[in-house]
């Protein structure tokens, strides 16, 4: 008896020091609104998931995480929903979310009052230091976890500063101003905001080259390419992963990872018609 325990125990210890079981990481693939999954970041990343979005809101000093102010609980923090478990994360994994590579995103989209908000975020950020990209107004050392900020952007502030923990996320318009890819890595859209309905499920010519277009344009100056708002559908999946488009929205993780993985759609829940 006491041999079968002590060999339980040490099973125990050795699962709980394993690393982090995950499927090859998926690069393309973004959580969008993570924080309405059943699972919050968990969901993300036992499907490989390489970027994940996390909306914030300043309320009575605490980061809380939540699309609509009125929407907030004080127990939904940066803190602990997101910075957190990845930290631990990483002490258990070799340093790294996936095994092997820094290439995973926090998107964190500050929904009011930027310079209120960052002053708040800026200490914390700091206190994960060991696990994030850094960056000074030339250049970066790549961490565990690249933080971009979106959504109401202190950009003046960010960029003033000689060192920092997060990048800013632009916009096409940007691209005009060519602002160093170290401060601007990745630039974001909506999706109406370029492209007409689809026909028949495809994009039409005309908005193929320009989605060719624009990420020809954004790669040229070093920075990825995301939309917001665009059907969170296979076709068009596949128009942006053939495109270059670099990260792809979706609400629906196992359908977006089933689907770069090349496999069938899960079973447990399909997509309705229309969206």
């Amino acid at each position: 008896m006491r041999l079968l325990l002590l060999t339980l125990l040490l099973a125990a210890a050795s699962l709980e020091a394993a690393p982090f079981p995950t499927p090859p990481p998926l690069q393309q693939a973004h959580s969008h609104n993570d924080y309405d999954q059943k699972r919050p970041l968990t969901e993300a990343l036992v499907h490989g998931f390489c970027s994940v979005e996390a909306d914030i809101h300043l309320v009575d000093g605490q980061l809380l995480v939540a699309h609509d102010r009125i929407k907030t609980q004080p127990n939904r923090t940066l803190r602990s929903m997101y910075l957190e478990p990845l930290r631990e994360r990483c002490r258990t994994n070799g340093g790294f979310v996936h095994p092997a590579t820094n290439a995973f995103t926090l998107l964190i989209d500050i929904k009011a009052d930027a310079e209120g908000t960052y002053r708040a975020l800026d200490p914390l950020l700091r206190e994960y230091r060991a696990i994030l990209t850094r960056f000074t107004p030339t250049n970066s050392t790549p961490g565990a976890i690249l933080v971009i900020l979106s959504g109401a952007r202190p950009s003046a502030t960010v960029a003033a500063q000689s060192e920092r923990f997060c990048a800013i996320d632009g916009r096409p318009e940007d691209l005009d101003l060519n602002p160093s890819p170290n401060l601007v890595p990745l630039v974001s859209d909506s999706w109406g905001n370029h492209f007409k309905s689809p026909v028949n499920g495809k994009l039409t010519p005309p908005d193929r080259a320009q989605l060719r277009a624009l990420v020809s344009r954004t790669h040229s100056q070093g920075r990825r390419l995301r939309f917001w708002g665009a059907p969170d559908r296979p076709w068009l999946w596949a128009e942006l992963r053939d495109a270059g488009v670099d990260v792809i929205n979706t609400d629906r993780i196992p359908h977006l990872a089933a689907f770069l993985r090349g496999l069938p759609p899960p079973a447990s829940a399909s997509i309705p018609e229309g969206q």
